[in-house]
């Protein structure tokens, strides 16, 4: 069975989506989540404490998910939690455990969660951390000891609708110079963004795969816009699902079909509704990648 990485590396079109870990010690809700979309996504992301709330570490959790389902995946490492040593002691453990797969992130401030007494440490940010998990690759330490090396597949979060483009791309081409491998971006909602995103980045030939995130209805996608930075949803979209409120799955899938021809693949966020994934990829697509 090929991995997430030779698929990449050869052109296959490929479907992700992110996970929560659960809030508790139990994996069960996670594990039941990732079951019902084992055999139709290639690979789940296992989240890091997203905005900043305590859950279950995304290394555990994605260690179960590939032993319990044989379903691969991508663990979540912020520079939020941990500081140097920290940061180079889980990279190893994940590879000891089996979890092959990285997506590098700086991680949102403590304050934005449930623990805002916490200490965030940022020894370094996403860059940094794609240079320390790219010296592993290469067999060294942070402080230049010779180690056993790990082979992780690097990836790392771009923002197509970014307000100021320039810094993204700035900012995107450092992750990438470090020893990024693939790129996976933030919810897209117009293909025109989708599009001029694709041709910015096309000299770099790097996989990228579109975040998708179906809407299911004008509030669900108002509270988007409001609450999480960088997100834009086009009035015709709202004024779509206001004057139809059933509408939803329709237009998501019409935006997958618009998506997927334009990168790597896409990268869902199911928001906890493994079914919206199931409705998209009902019947499963069969796109093939570009060349980027």
């Amino acid at each position: 069975m090929p991995t997430l990485k030779e698929k990449l590396a050869r052109g296959q079109f490929v479907v992700t989506l992110e996970l929560d870990p659960p809030r508790g010690a139990d994996p069960a809700p996670v594990l039941a989540q990732a079951r019902e979309l084992a055999g139709r996504v290639d690979a789940v992301n296992i989240a890091d404490c997203p905005m900043a709330r305590l859950k279950m570490s995304p290394i555990a959790v994605a260690a179960l998910v590939q032993r319990e389902l044989g379903l691969e995946t991508i663990f979540h490492l912020t520079c939020r939690d941990r500081n140097l040593l920290g940061l180079q002691a889980e990279l190893l453990g994940a590879w000891g455990l089996g979890v092959r797969n990285i997506l590098a992130l700086t991680g949102d401030e403590p304050a934005r969660g449930d623990h805002p007494q916490a200490t965030g440490v940022y020894d370094v940010d996403s860059t940094g951390l794609v240079r320390i998990a790219a010296g592993l690759n290469a067999g060294r330490s942070l402080a230049g000891r010779e180690l056993p090396g790990t082979g992780f597949l690097i990836g790392v979060v771009a923002n197509p609708g970014a307000g100021d483009r320039a810094r993204e791309l700035k900012r995107l081409e450092e992750k990438l110079a470090a020893g990024a491998h693939f790129i996976q971006t933030q919810p897209v909602f117009e293909v025109g963004v989708a599009e001029s995103f694709a041709h910015a980045v096309e000299p770099w030939h790097v996989p990228v795969l579109f975040g998708f995130l179906p809407l299911t209805g004008a509030a669900m996608a108002r509270n988007l816009v409001v609450r999480v930075p960088g997100i834009s949803i086009p009035n015709e979209v709202l004024a779509h699902l206001d004057a139809d409120p059933t509408c939803g799955p329709s237009l998501a899938r019409r935006l997958f079909a618009d998506l997927a021809p334009l990168g790597a693949g896409i990268h869902f966020f199911p928001m906890g509704h493994p079914e919206r994934v199931l409705a998209c990829l009902a019947p499963q697509s069969t796109v093939a990648a570009s060349p980027a």
